[in-house]
């Protein structure tokens, strides 16, 4: 397993649906920004420290996706699953959240959200 660890970050779409569906999870470090991942189904996977800035994540399943320290600048995260995900010191400045499901997610104080964003109305949790 190590030597999966060692390899180069995914940073094309078709290695991460080819490598989620051979049941690897470990995607921390992705390089993915203005990636189009709408829809995919990515639940359970880590994505810590990726570069998701400007992806188009719209209705995705990252349901407790580890996207911990993750650049999700700018993403559409329209409709997306994120229930249970953990988004501690996550980056989603200005990324759209409009009908995101982010009930149980886990945040804290270092997470930065769009303006105005709702925590509590969301169902974010601060740890």
């Amino acid at each position: 397993m190590s030597e999966l660890n060692a390899q180069q970050p995914i940073n094309t779409v078709a290695a991460l649906i080819e490598n989620y569906a051979a049941g690897i999870r470990d995607f921390s470090k992705a390089e993915l920004g203005n990636a189009d991942l709408q829809g995919l189904n990515l639940k359970g996977s880590d994505l810590s420290y990726a570069d998701l800035s400007e992806a188009n994540l719209s209705g995705a399943n990252l349901r407790g996706t580890d996207l911990s320290f993750a650049d999700l600048s700018q993403a559409d995260l329209r409709n997306a699953d994120l229930r249970g995900a953990l988004l501690m010191s996550a980056n989603l400045r200005q990324a759209n959240l409009q009908g995101a499901n982010l009930e149980k997610a886990d945040c804290d104080r270092s997470t930065n959200f769009p303006q105005n964003f709702d925590l509590i109305q969301a169902g974010l949790q601060i740890k």
